[in-house]
């Protein structure tokens, strides 16, 4: 009895941290969109999952992800960095195996350990952390920096494999590292509210043996609030086989996904913020 009583106080604890598979964001986390307004369905894949990152009981940022091709499309969140160590655990999603199980974004580990789930069940559902090992020229690329966030538990919330994509390893420590350290630093002075878009683009390439898709671009496009009058908006994207980073307005970034995704026209953002 009394072990079982231990193991309901530990799972019960476990919870604290989540994540959650919802049916869309603006009912559930608009917070994270200019205007809590998302990205259109341009770029919705053909099994997408709309995940609001939580971690300890508040949502931290939001990402559409591809369930198929098991990689995120996109995520956005707020623009708030601060001093802070990198964390080192990576976190996976239950909820994208059923909605039965808890709302926690959650080490492997801890899943196979208290929730009677095999790694197979696992990763039929989305990436795992074996799908990242041994990669060649490739590394672990967060869309959502953990720098671009002010405190231990919000940078805590990025380390979730829902949150990653396969990304040239150059690319990822060079140009695209500063842009994430150096250009956003830049551009965001003056600006009271950034709010941040960033997603890639599936390639015809994948890793850990067809199982994880490897994008063919990198993209991110911030929209900042300057006053209640005046806003301000920039893009940037990368060919992930390349360390260059393109810098775009808004509207240039839109079109440019658009013809790479071949559908309806791409909107990042509410109308309000400029595209030129």
């Amino acid at each position: 009895m009394l072990l079982l009583l231990l193991l309901q106080v530990s799972a019960s604890c476990l919870w604290l941290a989540g994540s959650e598979v919802v049916t869309s964001f603006e009912s559930s986390c608009p917070q994270f969109f200019f205007r809590e307004t998302p990205p259109n369905e341009a770029l919705q894949p053909e099994n997408p999952a709309w995940i609001c990152q939580r971690y300890k009981n508040q949502y931290y940022f939001a990402t559409l992800y591809d369930r198929n091709r098991r990689i995120p499309v996109y995520s956005a969140y707020l623009y708030q960095p601060g001093p802070g160590t990198r964390p080192k655990t990576w976190m996976v999603e239950p909820q994208l195996m059923s909605p039965t199980y808890p709302k926690t974004m959650e080490r492997e580990r801890t899943l196979l350990n208290y929730f009677s789930v095999s790694l197979e069940q696992l990763s039929e559902s989305q990436a795992i952390l074996k799908d990242y090992k041994n990669l060649t020229g490739l590394n672990r690329g967060h869309l959502n920096p953990s720098s671009h966030h002010p405190d231990s538990s919000s940078r805590t919330a990025t380390f979730t494999l829902t949150n990653i994509v396969p990304q040239n390893e150059k690319l990822n420590g060079g140009a695209w590292n500063n842009y994430e350290q150096q250009t956003m630093t830049r551009r965001t002075q003056g600006c009271n509210t950034t709010y941040v878009v960033v997603g890639a683009v599936p390639g015809n390439n994948y890793i850990a043996k067809g199982r994880v898709n490897k994008p063919s671009h990198i993209w991110s496009s911030a929209c900042c609030e300057v006053d209640t009058n005046h806003r301000k908006a920039w893009a940037v994207i990368a060919e992930n086989d390349k360390n260059e980073v393109q810098l775009l307005t808004l509207g240039e970034l839109e079109d440019v996904l658009t013809q790479l995704y071949g559908r309806d026209q791409v909107s990042l953002f509410h109308r309000y913020c400029p595209r030129e």
